[in-house]
């Protein structure tokens, strides 16, 4: 599952025009890595939650920022696969 989030994440990026040329798992989303403004946060997010049936909370936008494509990534795979348990 984490592949399948890192290859849309990455697809999404590159659908938002940012360089994705030299990114790895240990780039930040935010300055300094891929360089997400809180309005290009928001939309992958939004992007995130519409694929994969999830909803972040409002106050989670800051902490996007700071992470890294791992660490999003890695965040989403679990939350998918805590709500598939859930409904099952």
């Amino acid at each position: 599952m984490r592949a399948e989030v890192r290859a849309f994440v990455v697809e999404q990026l590159v659908d938002m025009n940012y360089d994705v040329e030299g990114l790895d798992d240990a780039t930040t989303l935010g300055p300094s890595g891929v360089d997400l403004e809180s309005l290009a946060l928001s939309d992958l997010a939004v992007r995130v939650e519409d694929q994969f049936g999830l909803t972040f909370a409002d106050d989670e936008s800051e902490k996007l920022a700071l992470m890294t494509v791992g660490e999003f990534t890695t965040m989403v795979a679990d939350r998918v696969a805590e709500a598939k348990r859930d409904a099952a």
